[in-house]
């Protein structure tokens, strides 16, 4: 039975899998759970990227309290105004053309004043 199983190409067990999983759902009508596991794993996501931003500023946090107060505020703050930019876009859902645009355009913004103002900080 082994040897039949690891004879399948594995893209071809990963399909039959995910077609198993469908059937499934279908058949016993588990869309609400579906749905309801996809917004759990949509706020894990989230909290992921919170905690590896935690962790990175832990790391580094010396090195940012040796910059100059104003540097260092404006660096907080774009990371602040980022996550919770990315932290709405999840949690209402993806936006519409214009929404998306704003998005965009805050998330560019914020990417914009971090490059700023590491680079000015390290500066020699």
């Amino acid at each position: 039975m082994r040897d039949r199983w690891d004879r399948i190409p594995p893209l071809a067990r990963g399909l039959g899998i995910l077609a198993v999983i469908a059937l499934v759902v279908i058949v016993l009508s588990l869309e609400s759970v579906v749905a309801t596991v996809g917004g759990l794993l949509n706020i894990a996501f989230f909290l992921a990227i919170a905690f590896f931003l935690f962790l990175v500023w832990r790391d580094r946090r010396g090195d940012l309290e040796a910059w100059g107060d104003w540097n260092r505020k404006l660096f907080y703050a774009s990371i602040i105004l980022a996550v919770v930019a990315i932290g709405l876009a999840i949690g209402y859902g993806l936006p519409a053309t214009r929404d998306a645009f704003a998005l965009v355009a805050v998330i560019g913004a914020c990417v914009y004043v971090l490059v700023r103002v590491w680079r000015a900080e390290h500066r020699y």
